[in-house]
């Protein structure tokens, strides 16, 4: 896949995609203070379907591919929690910037014992550690690239991928610091297929 960076630093990918449409969707819904909407999408915290408000925002903008469904709901109601543009990396650089908006000295102790609790979520455990996740995130005005998260997240229940994405991460959060951190592998990500 193909993508490129939007002037706030977050991926953009090739524009004909339903990820990025939706991603679109959801920036439109901050830009214009849709208040009603990004409220509807909030009560979807924590649910595994959507409130009926909610439903009536997200329905329209799903993909064909019913297994994606979950993860569309997760990722619109977490970005209505915290809808700041300029997300950049994926989430282990999310939780590096996070730890060190407190220290210097590297990864603070409570930032790396959530960010490992994260990773080692099952596809269950995922929602309630995302919103804590992105709340610690809008705590610390730390924006995310919610592209990026929802294609990673298409990987989570693969144990494969969600090995790539997991690894990914991890060198992004526990890179030395004269070392950028690393690219989530994006090769196929939202065009393949699942089986």
């Amino acid at each position: 896949m193909n993508s490129q960076r939007d002037a706030g630093g977050g991926h953009i990918a090739a524009r004909g995609t339903p990820e990025s449409r939706f991603i679109g969707f959801l920036r439109a819904l901050e830009e214009h203070e849709d208040r009603g909407a990004l409220a509807a999408l909030r009560q979807g915290l924590g649910r595994t379907v959507p409130e009926p408000a909610a439903l009536r925002v997200l329905v329209p903008h799903l993909p064909p591919e019913r297994w994606k469904h979950r993860w569309y709901f997760l990722v619109g109601s977490l970005f209505a929690l915290h809808p700041e543009r300029g997300g950049r990396g994926n989430l282990g650089e999310v939780f590096r910037r996070i730890a060190n908006a407190d220290t210097t000295k590297g990864p603070a102790e409570s930032v790396e014992k959530r960010f490992v609790a994260l990773l080692a979520s099952d596809a269950d455990d995922l929602p309630h550690r995302l919103r804590q996740a992105v709340s610690l995130a809008r705590s610390k005005d730390v924006p995310i690239d919610w592209f990026r998260l929802l294609t990673d997240l298409f990987h989570w229940e693969d144990p494969d991928r969600k090995m790539k994405i997991q690894l990914a991460w991890s060198s992004s959060f526990w890179a030395p610091a004269d070392r950028e951190p690393a690219e989530t592998p994006r090769a196929d990500a939202a065009e393949e297929v699942r089986s």
